[in-house]
């Protein structure tokens, strides 16, 4: 009898074990991990090596990244050399055999999506110019169910036991994205024909997949930030073109489009391109949310 006790009290604590088994996930943006955690469920552990206010582009790759890395099964990154900057030495220095280049636990998203603006020279001249295409394809709605699927995917290359999970996670995710999608087409629809102007290339998916004419940058070229005589130029073009919305994001300065709305009647907005990027912005659903609510639709 207490053999078979032991026995009993073994296979509890083996399966206890399975239950708590998880795949340690590092996800380059909050906006990854927050998709990531609603496939993976308890299955996966997520955490994020940027915040949501910080520029995606310029993010420290300090010690403690590297330690986060170290331990990961599985990097989710945004690609499309966004993190070229920092993520690469992030990685290197990690030592980490799994999230290497060409291993099954390094997931670049740009691959699963169709990215615009992408250049047929590249060179300084351009600015900071990305060569395959501009890497915010996270802000236009429609990306997201395709980029979760993917995930979902790779979780289960990585853990086939948690196949049936992933699926289902999947399933529900999908059913409720594409009910708030409905929701959002409608709202984004109703700027078709707004003029705006931006301080980055940061809403083009945004707009390009809604309508809305992007008459210009506040930055003359990607990364340069803008000069008197730009700024000049831009504000008799926006109130030739009767520009009504000026876009700002929360990590670049706020001053020139401020000035800009002021100086042409335009009303300035700060949108957040992440998850937490502002307060409102908690998760990937109210991320689209507090967009289309600050867009006045």
């Amino acid at each position: 009898m207490r053999r078979v006790v032991m026995i009993c009290i073994m296979l509890m604590a083996l399966g206890a074990s399975r239950a708590e088994a998880r795949l340690n996930v590092v996800c380059a943006y909050p906006w990854i991990a927050d998709l990531t955690a609603r496939v993976g469920g308890e299955r996966v552990k997520t955490l994020s090596l940027s915040r949501g206010n910080w520029n995606p582009h310029f993010v420290v790759p300090r010690p403690s990244l590297i330690a986060q890395a170290r331990d990961a099964d599985l990097l989710i990154m945004n690609g499309a050399q966004l993190e070229i900057g920092w993520l690469p030495p992030v990685v290197r220095e990690s030592r980490n055999a799994r999230i290497q280049q060409g291993q099954k636990g390094l997931l670049d998203l740009s691959s699963s999506v169709t990215l615009i603006e992408i250049p047929a020279d590249v060179s300084r001249a351009g600015g900071d110019v990305h060569p395959e295409g501009n890497p915010h394809y996270a802000l236009d709605p429609h990306n997201i169910a395709p980029i979760a699927a993917v995930i979902a995917s790779r979780l289960t290359l990585l853990d086939p036991e948690g196949r049936a999970l992933y699926e289902t996670n999947l399933s529900m995710f999908r059913a409720d994205w594409n009910k708030r999608l409905a929701e959002w087409d409608t709202r984004f629809s109703a700027l078709k024909g707004v003029k705006v102007v931006s301080y980055h290339t940061l809403f083009n998916y945004l707009t390009r997949r809604y309508g809305i004419v992007l008459v210009g940058t506040i930055e003359p070229l990607p990364g340069i930030p803008p000069s008197s005589r730009h700024i000049e130029s831009l504000m008799i073009r926006s109130r030739s073109e009767k520009v009504t919305l000026f876009l700002q994001d929360v990590y670049n300065p706020s001053k020139p489009a401020r000035m800009l709305a002021e100086k042409t009647g335009a009303r300035m907005i700060v949108l957040p391109h992440d998850v937490d990027a502002v307060p409102a912005a908690k998760d990937i659903f109210s991320l689209f949310d507090t967009i289309a609510g600050r867009l006045g639709r």
